[in-house]
């Protein structure tokens, strides 16, 4: 589990306990996602813990979010990974903490919506839209959602840099044989540039609004 001694650096739960140190790449990791991480516990009082994995298998992503008694998990599977970070090999080393950031920002917005009661809910009128098995739908909407949280979360704290992120999330979210939930690129592409965003919404309403439009061409 999380040092206590990197706790207070980060704001985080304090009721996490400390197995062992943490490793190079979780300091990097967690660093990287400060800023989303004190948001998420200091402004939106989410009920948000973190997890290190101690041994990872080489097929885990290396981070993810579940949840579970009412609280949001947040998991780091990096140790013993060798392909933990895969997904950066293509980012310039000077912006990749961006990109972590991002993909935290990305968790919390799946956070958002289990505390809200809303996971695999779509509003009135959008179920029947898609023909495609229900699993792979709901899931696929959800992370649609968490992609446009990151890219808002972008907008609003390093807009100079929405650019380079909304590519990026793109070049990861091209479709693929091994897509498949991940497939998000109907809702990328409703957030060119930052603009797109009402920022005088808040944050997950931001997000809410574009994922509505996704959903018409989700299909």
């Amino acid at each position: 589990m999380i040092k206590r001694t990197f706790l207070p650096l980060l704001l985080l739960a304090s009721s996490l306990a400390s197995a062992a140190e943490l490793t190079e790449m979780e300091i990097r990791w967690l660093k990287a996602g400060a800023a989303v991480l004190t948001h998420a516990k200091q402004e939106l009082k989410l009920p948000l813990d973190i997890t290190v994995q101690p041994q990872a298998r080489a097929t885990d992503v290396p981070l993810a979010l579940g949840y579970d008694n009412g609280r949001c998990k947040l998991v780091l599977s990096m140790r013993g990974n060798p392909n933990a970070e895969v997904i950066l090999n293509n980012v310039p080393e000077d912006q990749r903490p961006l990109m972590i950031e991002a993909m935290v920002a990305h968790e919390i917005g799946h956070c958002w919506r289990y505390v809200q009661g809303e996971w695999h809910v779509v509003p009135s009128g959008f179920e029947e839209r898609q023909q495609q098995s229900a699993a792979l739908r709901d899931t696929r909407r959800e992370e649609g959602y968490a992609d446009l949280v990151a890219l808002a979360w972008m907008q609003q704290r390093h807009p100079a840099q929405y650019a380079a992120v909304a590519g990026w999330m793109q070049q990861v979210r091209a479709p693929s044989p091994s897509s498949g939930t991940h497939s998000t690129l109907v809702w990328l592409q409703q957030a060119p540039t930052g603009a797109a965003f009402d920022t005088g919404l808040p944050l997950f309403e931001q997000a809410d609004r574009l994922w509505r439009q996704g959903l018409l061409l989700d299909r």
